[in-house]
This record gives C-alpha cells, sequence and structure tokens, in this order.
C-alpha cells in the first residue's frame, strides 16, 4: 500500500525549517523520497541539510516554489521563507537522479539521469509506474524526451522551478545539492494508484490562426503571416504598445494561448512571457509552425473555482478513495489572483474540495501531465494535479 505524509515549516532558520519539515513528514514506514519544495529566499543547501539530517539516506529532490505553498493546514507565504514535503513509502520502491546543466543536450542530460536512476534500483524487474520531475523554466521538454527515451511514455507529474519575481532566482533540489539549471527526477515502482489531471480551465475563443514563423523553439513570431504580438493585440482589444517588454506576461494571465495535442484532447497553454521591439513573443513553452494557435480566456474567478472543479474530476477519475493529492498550481496563475486580491482564497477553495485529506500544492513556472488519452505535455498557467490511493 502506497503512503505518503505531508510536513511543512515557516522557521525562518533554513536548517531548522528543514528539520520540521521532515521531522513532520517522517511517519511513514520504508520512507522512499521527499518530494521538497522551498521558498527562494533562503538557503537552499542548509534546508536540505535540515531535512537530511532527519531522513538520512532516503533521497530528496525537487524545487523552488514561487512565493508560497499551500498545506492541509493553511497557506504558507511568509516572506523570510517556508518548506514543505510530501514523504513516499509504505509497498513502493523509487530511484532518484539529478544533474546540473552540462554541454550535453538537455534530451542528454534526460537519458543519463533516467538511466542512472533505473541503476539504482533493487526490487525485482519491472516496468516503472509513473515518474516525477521538475527543471529549469527552459528546455523542459527536451528532458521529458530524454528521459522517455529510456523509460517510456508512462505517466509524468511535476513542474518547473520558481521563484517570486521571474528573476532566475529559483533552485532545482537534488539530495543536498542544489543548482537553477538542469534537471531532477524521482521515478516510482509501486501497485499504487495514482491519477493525474493536467488542465488550464481556460475558454477556447473563437481567436485562432496558424503559427507561420518561430524562431528557436519559443519565440512566436508570425501567426497568419502577421507580427504575432500584434495579432495578439487585435484579437484582444489591446493597444500593442502596452504589451512590451514584461507588461505582457501579467496582460496575458487571463488570456493566453493554446495549442491542441493532435487528438485535441488536451489543450497546452502556452504563456506571453514578453513582446519583443519586432513584435514577436517570447512563449513559456515550445511552438511549432504550421500548428494552430488559439486565443483562450477567463476570469480570476474562473481560474480561482477551477480548482475546487479540478479535484472533483480527479476523484471521479480516480473511482476510489484517495488518500493524499499532490498538485501543482501554475505560479503565474497565482500571480493573477494576488493581482485580483484573492489570492488569500485559494486555500480555503481548495480546503472546501479536500476537506479531510492530505495535501500538498506548489506553484511553478511550468507544469507537465497528462489529459485523457493525451501523451505527457509540459505547458504553463496550468494545473497538474496528482492523487495517490492504495
Amino acid at each position: 500500500m502506497l503512503k505518503t505524509k505531508v510536513g511543512y515549516s515557516e522557521n525562518v532558520d533554513a536548517f531548522k525549517s528543514g528539520v520540521e519539515t521532515a521531522t513532520m513528514a517522517n511517519v511513514v514506514e520504508n520512507p522512499q523520497v521527499g518530494l521538497f519544495f522551498t521558498s527562494c529566499v533562503q538557503d537552499q543547501t542548509e534546508l536540505m541539510k535540515g531535512a537530511k539530517s532527519v531522513l538520512g539516506d532516503v533521497p530528496i529532490i525537487g524545487c523552488t516554489s514561487s512565493a508560497a505553498l499551500c498545506t492541509q493546514d493553511g497557506y504558507l507565504n511568509k516572506e523570510t521563507g517556508y518548506s514543505g514535503m510530501m514523504l513516499f513509502g509504505g509497498d513502493v520502491e523509487v530511484v532518484t537522479a539529478g544533474s546540473a546543466k552540462t554541454n550535453e543536450s538537455p534530451r542528454e542530460i534526460g537519458a543519463r539521469i533516467a538511466k542512472e536512476a533505473i541503476e539504482k534500483r533493487e526490487g525485482e524487474d519491472k516496468e516503472p509506474d509513473f515518474f516525477f520531475m521538475s527543471a529549469s523554466p527552459a528546455n523542459e521538454e527536451e528532458y521529458l524526451k530524454g528521459i522517455q527515451d529510456v523509460i517510456g511514455n508512462i505517466p509524468v507529474f511535476g513542474g518547473s522551478a520558481a521563484d517570486n519575481t521571474v528573476e532566475g532566482k529559483w533552485s532545482l533540489l537534488n539530495d543536498g545539492e542544489a543548482f537553477a539549471d538542469g534537471c531532477v527526477i524521482a521515478i516510482f515502482y509501486t501497485d499504487g494508484h495514482m491519477a493525474n489531471i493536467y488542465t488550464g480551465a481556460y475558454h477556447e475563443t473563437d481567436n485562432v490562426g496558424i503559427i507561420t514563423k518561430v524562431e528557436g523553439s519559443r519565440t512566436l513570431v508570425e501567426i497568419d503571416h502577421e507580427p504575432a504580438l500584434k495579432k495578439y493585440a487585435e484579437w484582444t482589444n489591446q493597444n500593442v504598445e502596452d504589451l512590451m517588454g514584461g507588461n505582457l506576461l501579467t496582460a496575458t494571465i487571463c488570456a493566453p494561448l493554446g495549442v491542441k495535442d493532435p487528438i485535441g484532447k488536451v489543450t497546452a497553454v502556452r504563456h506571453p512571457m514578453a513582446g519583443n521591439p519586432d513584435y514577436s513573443m517570447n512563449i513559456g513553452a515550445d511552438l511549432a509552425v504550421n500548428t494552430a494557435v488559439i486565443q483562450l480566456t477567463n476570469t480570476p474567478e474562473g481560474i480561482l473555482k477551477a480548482n475546487e472543479e479540478t479535484i472533483a474530476k480527479l476523484n471521479e477519475l480516480m473511482g476510489e478513495d484517495v488518500n493524499s493529492y499532490f498538485l501543482v498550481h501554475c505560479g503565474g496563475r497565482r500571480l493573477g489572483l494576488a493581482l485580483a486580491n484573492i489570492e488569500d482564497k485559494i486555500y480555503p477553495e481548495v480546503k472546501k474540495a479536500i476537506p479531510n485529506k492530505e495535501f500538498l500544492m506548489v506553484f511553478t513556472f511550468g507544469e507537465y501531465g497528462q489529459g485523457d488519452h493525451s501523451s505527457n505535455t509540459v505547458g504553463g498557467l496550468s494545473l497538474s494535479y496528482t492523487g495517490f490511493g492504495e
């Protein structure tokens, strides 16, 4: 039987915060991995030292969470820091690995750490069941491809490292070391039940165009052979000059772009991050020429309500009592709720949907998961909600 336990702390002392979080979580038998999430304002090495002083040889991986964490007991958002962990144990074997960015390609790094992880496996030979991944906010798709080159297209859950100000102050945590650029994974072997829902929970509009020019993989240059930023401004009735630079990031939280998977089961959100002088747009995930892009829409209240609605869908998908929940919520969505002065409603909304079970919610700069009959997907401004049962 798969077991989990959530621990957390808001101790301003990083070492003590790690100790308190790990101590609270360390009540499951046969602990296998601690998924650990922290504030970017504290010393990540000290946080992990504190947690490792309690958990010993149990691997700890994770990342920094944007501005807050949320647990069954409340919303942790002290400016002086916080940490939270979901510890997995019981009838499960988990192997982990991670790497800072090297001169290898991200896909090569993903394959290498997947091989390193599965070589640590001690149990009987079997296929893995699902995996957790966290990466820096770039090249997530390539890391994912490399991992899947080794372990196949098994379900993923997780999200990208984040900071509080989109300044690159994020960290990935890999069992005692911290780095800003790279990837970490935990591969699970268990008969325990896991289900994931991956959604942006936006509504599609009639504003649709064909991507006709992309630079690299994440700069949208043209839609329908027109400058992308001008096309977006036309769709949303905004002044294009007001969308320049970082203004675009906040202006698009309630009206991002979306791309569909090949069979239309997932509309993956593409968050425009910055408007450029040539009227191109920097996007927070990969794009492909000659595919359709859709303008999406929702209100802050709708974005908030999506928490309860998505948890209800996850409960239906699980088809049994859920023991615990791991909730990946985009930091950009959280920012949109903060700008609308309703960030304080996130916890009560989730608690209403999960009144009596444990959960850990983290706020990331990219989200990974699966939709109905879809493959593993990377996007932004999304929810990747996972339930664990027996």
